[in-house]
């Protein structure tokens, strides 16, 4: 059994984590700031477990780093300013933490070293996902041209303006970075493959889809879609979504992704690899959002179809899990109906404070919404 750090392990993603690691028998410490905007004002937030060390600092403490990391064997790296239409403002900040804190912990780790290093990534960093073409070519590249007339066209096209169909996206896609939330996810990941071989440790990085479960920042306007719906329903509000709501995403269970960290932490083949980390299904955002409403007795709560688009938002990207699965033996388990009727359960307790309209406003004031 092994003492593991987790940074940023007192947020959603990270609690779920920690339970899975205690659950196979291992100590869990975590590293984590605590910042308003994700658990507002607490000293620990209530869904950590107690059997968790929790220490409270920044990941771009070097001091509170190394101590953080003494006699800790191994590390989950998930510490991260999240969201990214907030990234395409608030750049500094953003890359402060994401970035810098993630060089950081890695310079730490150089006088602190541990036999593995598991950091999150995400599936931002393909930009648009894979596409096929009319004569059946794969596209990575697909990019999307602006709109005019009466009949807008959201979804990509090739260089002869025919549509282009979007298929699951794989690892080997290379990347097509459209946000700064993006390229600090892709610099987190290139960080780790290289400081960890460059250092005698073993790198692996997960690029997770779109995460759902009970225990989302209901009140961070920034965070997975879902949460943000919830908090729109929630107070009796619309869910706001951009475009024509036909964009499709895959959703993946917090327990599964938990899962598929503590695998990778510890399966030999999973050394140096880099992961998509989902279900295998896709669905288009308008489905999920009437889908969540039914699940929460809210059925009548129509969706706002905004027929706008944010700058750094892609169309479609959805998982090819087929590495995963072989390489890592992970396949998602929830099934999505029954995990949306537990999420809802839970909200049913909840409270939210609605601060999507003021972040939509936010966006719109700095010409980030067309």
């Amino acid at each position: 059994m092994e003492k593991i750090l987790i940074t940023g392990g007192a947020g959603f993603i990270g609690r779920f984590v920690a339970d899975e690691l205690l659950a196979r028998g291992h100590q869990v410490r975590v590293l984590d700031s605590l910042i308003d905007q994700v658990h507002g004002d607490c000293a620990r937030p209530e869904a950590l477990s107690p059997e968790v060390e929790l220490v409270r600092a920044d990941v771009r403490n070097g001091d509170a780093v190394a101590r953080a990391l003494e006699g800790v064997d191994s590390l989950i790296h998930l510490a991260a300013e999240v969201g990214v239409g907030q990234s395409m403002y608030s750049v500094e900040r953003y890359t402060s933490v994401n970035d810098v804190g993630t060089a950081v912990l890695f310079e730490t780790l150089i006088d602190h070293p541990v036999r593995r290093v598991v950091t999150a990534s995400s599936m931002s960093i393909y930009g648009e996902g894979l596409y096929r073409d009319a004569d059946g070519n794969l596209v990575e590249d697909a990019k999307r041209r602006p709109r005019t007339g009466d009949q807008p066209v959201w979804d990509p096209l090739d260089a002869q303006g025919r549509p282009l169909t979007p298929v699951a996206t794989p690892e080997w896609k290379r990347p097509n970075l459209a946000s700064i939330y993006a390229l600090n996810k892709y610099v987190q990941e290139r960080t780790t493959h290289i400081m960890a071989r460059s250092y005698g440790m073993e790198g692996v990085c997960l690029r997770l889809f779109n995460v759902y479960g009970p225990g989302q920042a209901l009140s961070n306007p920034y965070t997975g879609v879902l949460a943000i719906f919830a908090s729109r329903l929630l107070n009796g509000q619309q869910p706001i979504i951009f475009e024509d709501g036909r964009q499709r995403r895959d959703f993946v269970h917090v327990r599964d992704v938990a899962r598929a960290f503590a695998d990778a932490l510890f399966l030999p083949g999973a050394a140096g690899g880099t992961f998509n980390i989902g279900s295998g299904h896709d669905r288009s955002i308008g489905e999920v959002a009437q889908e969540l409403a039914r699940a929460m007795g809210r059925n009548r709560i129509e969706p706002e179809i905004v027929g706008k688009s944010r700058i750094g938002d892609i169309r479609h990207c959805f998982c090819d899990t087929s590495k995963a699965a072989a390489e890592l033996g992970f396949r998602a388990r929830q099934d999505f109906g029954e995990g949306l009727a537990e999420l809802a359960e839970w909200l049913a307790g909840q409270t939210a404070d609605d601060r999507v309209a003021e972040a939509r406003a936010e966006l719109e004031t700095r010409g980030l919404v067309a």
